[in-house]
């Protein structure tokens, strides 16, 4: 057995039950895949991170579904960090995560913790019908071409006309595999749609978003950092967002508000990085006996 301390951080929130939950792992970052995995499921969590040592960063953070390793998610990202210097792992205002994605480095700014997320990547357009189908909505609800778009991690980032359709999402397993082959994903876990509307839950927002999710994962992500870079990504590329920062709010249907800061780093034209704040509340510590491989 490998025993880790733990953090149960809810990122994204600067309060207990907001946000997005992530256990974050210290050393545990040379641990399988199967029982990284297993523990994602054990938690009932989206996400956990599990952490180790770097020689090309100041740590090493691999990040976890319950069905599979993935290089990089946003919400884990402020969860690490905010369990790391809860615990006074790190010194200063910066720290370099070395992440299947690249070197990710992080800011705090006060209370928030900002990641720089990579330049973004433009894919294909996704035809409006399959997308319409995957999340049991009509084409009519869709503005403008969704597209799979990724500053770490790949989704089809889909605009919706009004907060109405997008409260009224439901997921279309058999129709989300087909836009998922559509686009050259391996499996109906690999893009997701990430719907967003042109207006806040709340009147501090610039957009509300929500992402429905295939099992074995939880059915609705809280807040998805990776993709809230993704969707700034495509507004401002698509002329869709004047402000070069805004704040990006999801979760408030589940009873778990989120909210970040996002802003962009170079022109709209020229997307250099995307750079993604947001808080995070250590709700838990422990340790964790873990089989060295199953």
């Amino acid at each position: 057995m490998v025993r880790c301390d733990f953090d149960w951080v809810d990122a994204f929130s600067d309060r207990a039950f907001g946000g997005n939950g992530c256990a974050v792992v210290h050393g545990g970052a040379h641990l399988p895949e199967a029982v990284c995995t297993a523990y994602v499921r054990e938690t009932s969590l989206v996400e956990c991170t599990f952490t180790g040592p770097s020689e090309v960063a100041d740590v090493k953070v691999r990040y976890f579904l319950a069905s599979r390793e993935i290089p990089f998610a946003g919400h884990p990202t402020i969860a690490t960090v905010a369990a790391m210097r809860d615990r006074g792992l790190f010194q200063g205002d910066n720290i370099t995560l070395e992440t299947g994605a690249g070197i990710v480095p992080v800011r705090l700014d006060g209370d928030l913790i900002e990641m720089t997320q990579v330049a973004p990547e433009f894919g294909p357009f996704a035809d409006p019908e399959l997308v319409a189908a995957a999340v049991s909505l009509p084409v009519e609800a869709i503005a403008g071409r969704p597209q799979k778009v990724s500053t770490g991690l790949p989704f089809c980032v889909t605009v919706l006309r009004d907060r109405a359709a997008l409260e009224a999402v439901e997921l279309n397993l058999e129709a989300l595999a087909a836009l998922c082959a559509s686009l050259g994903a391996d499996g109906i876990d690999m893009m997701e749609p990430f719907l967003v509307t042109l207006e806040g839950a709340t009147a501090a927002g610039d957009t509300f978003s929500r992402l429905l999710m295939a099992p074995p994962s939880p059915p609705e992500d809280p807040f998805t950092g990776s993709a809230t870079g993704a969707m700034a990504s495509y507004l401002w590329h698509h002329g869709l967002m004047d402000k070069t920062e805004f704040t990006a709010e999801q979760g408030h249907g589940l009873g778990r508000p989120g909210q970040a800061r996002v802003a962009r780093v170079g022109t709209a034209e020229a997307i250099e990085g995307v750079r993604v704040a947001g808080e995070g509340f250590v709700l838990m510590r422990g340790t964790v006996d873990l089989p060295a491989a199953l």
